[in-house]
């Protein structure tokens, strides 16, 4: 299944950025579960470009669900939505459609697809098929939120600008509900933003840290070894466009750092068992400890640049040189933080299953 991913409850992934649409299907989700359009489209509109900042690019992302939903909630049945592209600009590619685009997928699309991929706005390969996540992750989200399980991300660094670490955990995941552009220091966002620009300005581009934290999460949930609950969250938050890589806890951070330090005591709070640190991010052995979840991904500054770029045209086996044309984002980090959330909120609503069972993410009436 190579664009599905999943056990119990599998995600599947359509479409191309210039095709007529993009979409999803969720399957496996126990019916009766709650399913609100409107927060589907105010997840939707944390995605979408923000600004100065962002691609010109504007989608009004009208979503249509197709199945799996009858009165306000899950059949039980394969949900599928659908996103339609309208605000496509395709003549700009076709001049690019023999060159590769330094730090796409343009070559390795062609040489696994032999030539037949969509290369408009980078087919199937495109953060615009984020969309088709970002909507079904809205089920998940909302659905693990009814279980008081709380899913947040901020920037935690971005062009060298850094933002405050988490502090009160409940109220920092709420601001960040609330923030397009996800900060917890209104002040550091701005140098952000200002940094992004400045990049654009220049037509080159800058990445950064995307931190996330998950409350509520019971203790023994994920599995040891292969499937262990780091690996099958690294294996979805993979499949985001520009992440390149992910550390749970304190991760490479403590690298140089000796077990007395790394470690997280156990002590008993009330008949909670709890840890006072979180350096592991709330996992032990592939399998939750009940702490909150931590982890971060390191988000590559978006390849789509306006400087010229050594490259090739790999039909014509030479060597050439790329100037971009287009519309493009300078970072991707503000909208990548909700894809984060839904792809976390998915992969944790399937590793949910695989432990209490399908029913458990019913909310009871």
């Amino acid at each position: 299944m190579k664009n599905s991913f999943g056990t119990s409850v599998i995600v599947t992934l359509f479409g191309e950025s210039h095709g007529p649409a993009v979409g999803g299907v969720l399957d496996g989700l126990a019916p009766g579960i709650p399913v609100d359009p409107d927060f589907i489209a105010r997840q939707l509109q944390l995605r979408r470009p923000y600004g100065k900042i962002s691609t010109p690019r504007v989608e009004a992302d009208k979503f249509e669900i197709l199945s799996g939903v009858f009165e306000g909630r899950t059949t039980g049945t394969p949900l599928c939505i659908v996103i339609p592209n309208e605000n496509t600009a395709s003549k700009s590619y076709a001049k690019l459609r023999t060159l590769a685009r330094p730090g796409h997928a343009d070559y390795t699309a062609h040489a696994k697809y032999h030539g037949f991929a969509d290369y408009r706005g980078g087919g199937h390969f495109s953060g615009r098929i984020t969309a088709a996540l970002t909507a079904l992750g809205a089920v998940a989200i909302a659905a693990l939120r009814d279980k008081g399980i709380v899913i947040g991300t901020h920037i935690a660094r971005c062009a060298g600008v850094p933002d405050r670490d988490f502090c009160d955990l409940d109220a920092d995941l709420a601001a960040l509900s609330e923030r397009v552009f996800p900060v917890l220091d209104e002040a550091a966002g701005q140098a952000m933003q200002a940094a992004i620009a400045a990049a654009g300005a220049d037509g080159d581009s800058v990445g950064g840290v995307l931190e996330s934290c998950v409350t509520g999460l019971p203790a023994g949930v994920g599995e040891p070894w292969f499937d262990s609950l780091e690996g099958v969250l690294s294996h979805g938050l993979f499949s985001i466009p520009g992440v390149k890589g992910v550390q749970f806890g304190a991760g490479f951070d403590l690298a140089d750092a000796r077990g007395s330090e790394f470690n997280d005591e156990f002590y008993m709070d009330g008949g909670a068992v709890r840890t006072r640190t979180n350096h592991n991010g709330g996992v032990n052995g592939g399998i939750c400890n009940g702490m909150p979840l931590r982890f971060s991904c390191m988000v590559k500054p978006t390849p789509s640049i306006f400087k010229p770029q050594n490259t090739v045209d790999f039909e014509q086996n030479e060597d050439a040189v790329l100037r971009l044309e287009g519309r493009h984002d300078p970072a991707i980090l503000h909208r990548a933080r909700v894809v984060v959330d839904s792809v976390a909120a998915l992969v944790l609503a399937d590793q949910l299953a695989l432990r209490f069972g399908t029913d458990w993410l019913r909310k009871q009436p």
